[in-house]
């Protein structure tokens, strides 16, 4: 049996997030709204783009984009979309799946075509009624992932229409009838005004429904508590790293309570020994810390976690607790991820403050046509050096084109973030 997913919806009107499509309240800041969503348990978010003109929808598609570019969780979209261009500029901007609108008669021909280009299992289709399954029972299957159900009150047609896998959409749903749903077979999940309030504790939920027998995405640890080695203290040391950058931010304790806690809420709780009492991360500072992974290391005496840090991890205001440098050495760096975010920061840097005799500013001034001019020649000077046996002249040659490379990927606004996220489609 497959996970059931909690999805949360995010509605776009001139590139801000509003509450609902019939309310204009603006949350904050979109960016952070996502960020929660992606941290607190959320399996998927659907993005309705409310757009009325191209401008609008192009602000919006780069909304989408920016939010891609700081999530790691499913995100589809719809809204606005009128021919195959427009479900090109979803992908495109880094969303997994599409939503056609089933009210519009020219959908099903547009998801047709879209499913054979991108596969089936990147094409939704939202609902309000049963006239577009009813007209389409025959293609739905080869065409579609997910129906997207916007009136519960259609569900039972729905199902015994297709087979396609559904996701139900449910305004003021108490537990019972979110319990009640989940339950029954096609349906893959819910969405709602309850799962997009801030407020919602979205892994307590998820708790909650795997204890009443519902498959849920969350946390079920492979290790007890019972299977760790504790200390004289009866506690467990957790080093604590940020899950993207693997820099260490804190070393804490956990006892049983806390490391119970933690897995339950999904937000990091340890053992305070000088106040003597369990205290979540950030709970008063709003410095949460969202659980990524808790692994034990080969003695079974210290957890590393490993979190999406929001704001500090030390008190002291600091990003990590370790800043008081006692002895370094120089050294090289040569990890891959870092040396080419370092590289790709400096030419960003050089961009927006350029030096005289710079290289990559000479690049960046002779605009895009010299940039792609040079890419074109380093990448035919690799295919010569790959032809001979000097691996050393392959290698500058290789290093020589990465740095061109980045020169536009700069120039055109597009982040290592986007490119990792486009290849980690293509396992």
């Amino acid at each position: 049996m497959e996970h059931k997913n909690i999805v949360a919806t995010i509605y776009l009107k001139d590139g801000k997030a509003i509450k609902a499509r019939d309310n204009y309240e603006e949350y904050p800041d979109v960016i952070e709204l996502a960020k929660l969503y992606n941290d607190s348990g959320i399996d998927k978010i659907m993005i309705f783009d409310l757009s009325t003109t191209d401008e609008e929808h192009e602000r919006n598609i780069q909304v989408i984009r920016n939010i891609n570019r700081n999530i790691e969780i499913k995100v589809c979209a719809g809204g606005n979309i009128n021919r195959m261009e427009d479900i090109k500029k979803f992908i495109y901007a880094g969303c997994l799946q599409v939503i056609v609108n089933g009210s519009k008669p020219e959908s099903m021909a547009l998801a047709a075509e879209a499913s054979k280009r991108f596969g089936k299992d990147r094409i939704l289709v939202s609902v309000t009624n049963v006239d577009f399954i009813f007209k389409h029972q025959d293609e739905m299957a080869d065409t579609f992932h997910e129906v997207l159900i916007l009136n519960k009150a259609v569900l039972d047609a729905v199902e015994g229409m297709t087979d396609v896998p559904h996701v139900v959409y449910l305004n003021d749903a108490d537990y019972d009838e979110v319990l009640s749903i989940l339950s029954r077979k096609n349906v893959r999940g819910i969405a709602g005004s309850l799962i997009n309030n801030p407020k919602t504790d979205i892994m307590e939920m998820k708790s909650q429904l795997s204890a009443s027998g519902i498959k849920m995405d969350n946390f079920e640890p492979n290790l007890k508590w019972s299977d760790l080695k504790k200390n004289s203290d009866g506690m467990v040391p957790v080093i604590v790293q940020d899950y993207r950058t693997d820099e260490v931010l804190m070393l804490a304790y956990m006892n049983e309570e806390a490391f119970d806690t933690t897995i339950n809420i999904g937000k990091m709780t340890y053992y305070s020994r000088s106040r003597n009492e369990l205290w979540t991360k950030g709970l008063t500072s709003g410095h949460i810390q969202y659980v990524k992974s808790l692994t034990a290391d080969c003695d079974y005496d210290t957890i590393l976690a490993k979190v999406s840090q929001i704001g500090a991890a030390c008190h002291t205001g600091n990003q990590s607790c370790f800043f008081n440098e006692i002895v370094k050495k120089e050294y090289v760096e040569k990890n891959p991820q870092k040396v080419l975010g370092d590289v790709y920061n400096i030419i960003l840097d050089r961009r927006e403050n350029p030096k005289e005799g710079s290289y990559t500013n000479l690049l960046l001034e002779k605009g895009l046509d010299n940039i792609l001019k040079k890419v074109g020649e380093e990448n035919t000077e690799i295919i010569i050096a790959a032809k001979n046996t000097d691996h050393e002249h392959l290698k500058y040659e290789i290093s020589d084109y990465i740095y061109h490379l980045m020169v536009l990927m700069a120039e055109k606004d597009i982040t290592w973030e986007e490119i990792t996220q486009e290849l980690s489609q293509r396992k």
